[in-house]
């Protein structure tokens, strides 16, 4: 028969721990204790308390800090697992000193403290320059649009809203009359129908405050575009998992070792984001001692979704020496004229596909004595309109008539069958300044400005997979634009501590 060695539960077992020696050099938690303790300046949370003459004493807040810090980088969003971490695991006991602080304590700490995470940004990027981990040479932009704590079911203009209300106080109305009528027939009520009645007031009435307390948004073409009731700041942003109700989190990345020099997170879309990401680290690099034109002469690389003549001209204002191409770029690239979604110079995923073999402008031939443009089969184009502007170009307009174009036998080849009963041909009109757009195309398609570009990938894009990857933000938990910038840049911290853990003694 086998023989076991005995065990009994019933017994208590001393366990001498000293905290400090578990926090080892060498390791995450050695940095951000040393990095929280000796570097950052954390007299900014001195205003929020004022307990020195009556309260209770609070918890400091280097503790509140180092914990969290050390929780994102695990991977641990929630404040309730976050609280039992530092019950539970001894490397969260080390830094917390043994304490113990609730969720609600956590959570309050993290929403509210939008002022302070920027100077501790600062104080973090301070580090990183005095250990030599900016190049201050080549910076690049992107950014992750990430779901927010809010559904999208919940968005709608404000008269979308208004008739979900209606249809949601019909249910209302409905359901009481269902619940009135059991009564009269002394049916017990069930459950169920008790907590259906609760959940559509609560609806109605959420929908109602939000209505009164809150006005319709207007986007930048002056219409209005969808609010959210649950967190009005986010907005619906398209994917390539589809369409989420989230937050475009932006960062710009130094080249030498993938520092984040700038992170904020935005309800728009990346053409819109520049400006603002620029003005940001020009006031990050300011406080930690750099010139108010720092990024002046620098290189900035920036993918396709970035690209416009704001954007551009921002650029130029700044003196940057910008690599943003246009959404076209990759087909005039030769490189990828042997591959299928490429071929023959034509995206097939695009609209373009569909009007291969009609006639182009090129086909069509000009007149300038009578200022009129002939077609293949000879017919005249004459000036409908002159200087129309599309996006960024002027344009002067030529049409033919209908009747020509009517019993044309080269119609098929020309127009197509969804298309109006006569040509139009647009002719570019070149103005008198330089073009930016064109400019930048010229730029992006040299040998050195490919081989510039092709940097941005390896910059950039790995930012975002440690942060969203390996330290698991996959979704924001808290709400508001403000608060979801904090949680974004305390995960930009983490990720900038990394690189001072990695390369900060080695340089």
């Amino acid at each position: 028969m086998a023989k076991y060695k005995a065990y009994n539960y019933d017994q208590l077992v001393m366990i001498p721990i000293s905290l400090e020696t578990q926090l080892e050099p060498g390791t995450l938690e050695y940095t951000i204790n040393e990095l929280v303790e000796n570097e950052l300046d954390l007299s900014v949370f001195e205003g929020r308390y004022q307990n020195d003459d009556t309260g209770a004493t609070a918890i400091n807040p280097k503790i509140l800090l180092k914990v969290i810090l050390f929780a994102y980088s695990r991977g641990m969003i929630s404040s309730r697992q976050i609280e039992r971490a530092c019950g539970e695991n001894i490397l969260f006991m080390a830094l917390s000193c043994g304490y113990r602080p609730d969720h609600s304590t956590i959570a309050h700490f993290v929403s509210s403290m939008q002022k302070e995470v920027e100077v501790i940004f600062s104080n973090i990027l301070l580090v990183c320059s005095e250990l030599n981990l900016l190049a201050g040479s080549h910076f690049s932009l992107d950014g992750v649009k990430l779901p927010s704590n809010a559904s999208k079911e919940w968005s709608g203009t404000f008269k979308e809203l208004k008739r979900k209300r209606d249809k949601l106080q019909n249910k209302l109305q409905q359901v009481m009359t269902e619940h009135i009528q059991a009564d009269m027939q002394a049916k017990p009520e069930s459950e169920r129908r008790q907590k259906q009645v609760k959940r559509l007031q609560h609806q109605v009435e959420r929908l109602s405050e939000f209505l009164q307390e809150q006005k319709p948004k207007v986007g930048k073409s002056g219409k209005e575009i969808q609010s959210n009731v649950t967190d009005n700041g986010s907005a619906k942003m398209p994917t390539a998992h589809g369409v989420i109700q989230g937050y475009n989190a932006q960062a710009l990345v130094d080249e030498k070792h993938q520092v984040i020099v700038h992170a904020e997170a935005y309800s728009s879309q990346d053409h819109e984001n520049l400006a603002p990401m620029m003005a940001g680290a020009k006031k990050n690099m300011q406080a930690i001692g750099k010139e108010e034109n720092y990024f002046a002469g620098k290189q900035l690389t920036a993918d396709s979704n970035y690209h416009s003549l704001a954007s551009l001209a921002l650029c130029k204002v700044e003196a940057l020496d910008a690599y943003i191409p246009d959404i076209q770029f990759r087909q005039r690239d030769t490189r990828f004229a042997g591959q299928p979604r490429f071929k023959d110079g034509i995206h097939h995923r695009t609209r373009q596909a569909r009007k291969t073999g009609k006639f182009s402008a090129a086909d069509f031939s000009f007149d300038e004595s009578k200022q009129t443009y002939f077609c293949p089969q000879g017919k005249a184009l004459t000036c409908h309109a002159r200087n129309q502007r599309n996006r960024y170009r002027l344009y002067d307009i030529y049409h033919a008539r209908q009747e020509d174009c009517a019993n044309c036998r080269l119609r098929s080849s020309c127009l197509s069958e969804s298309s109006t009963s006569q040509r139009y041909l647009s002719v570019r009109v070149d103005g008198k300044n330089p073009n930016l757009i064109d400019e930048m195309k010229a730029k992006i398609d040299t040998p050195q400005g490919k081989q510039i570009y092709a940097r941005r990938l390896a910059i950039v894009e790995p930012v975002f997979a440690n942060i969203c990857v390996q330290k698991r933000l996959d979704r924001f938990t808290l709400r508001t634009k403000a608060k979801v910038d904090v949680q974004w840049r305390l995960f930009a911290l983490v990720h900038n501590i990394g690189k001072i853990h990695t390369y900060g003694l080695a340089n």
